[in-house]
């Protein structure tokens, strides 16, 4: 008979999906808007927070920051029906792998709201 793992193993298994569905979806579904946001990262006008969304730091970057966040909330919709959570989840892990992968110099909002670079 199949026994279900523990809770702290369930989890640490569907982070382990989530992953996995995610890599594809970093390496090669978001070329189109990539400059872009390297652009404003760069500038310092965008910010990643742990939520998966990148922030306005700017008032002029809110309109971009919108449209990212509309396009990355699809895709986190997306994610999460396939894998049986919530897009909140999604957007927590992809931002951990995000992290791994931004530029140095890139701002990022800790939990507690204060910007570092990274």
């Amino acid at each position: 008979m199949l026994r279900m793992p523990s809770i702290p193993n369930r989890r640490k298994f569907l982070r382990g999906v989530i992953n996995i569905a995610l890599l594809p979806l970093l390496l090669y579904g978001l070329p189109a808007w990539a400059d872009n946001i390297e652009q404003l990262r760069a500038s310092g006008a965008i910010g990643e927070s742990l939520t998966g969304y990148v922030v306005a730091r700017q008032p002029s970057a809110k309109a971009a920051a919108d449209a990212i966040n509309a396009k990355r909330r699809a895709i986190y919709q997306q994610k999460a029906a396939e894998q049986g959570v919530s897009a909140d989840q999604v957007g927590k892990v992809y931002a951990i792998e995000l992290f791994k992968k931004i530029p140095a110099g890139t701002w990022i909002q800790k939990e507690n709201g204060q910007w570092i670079q990274k």
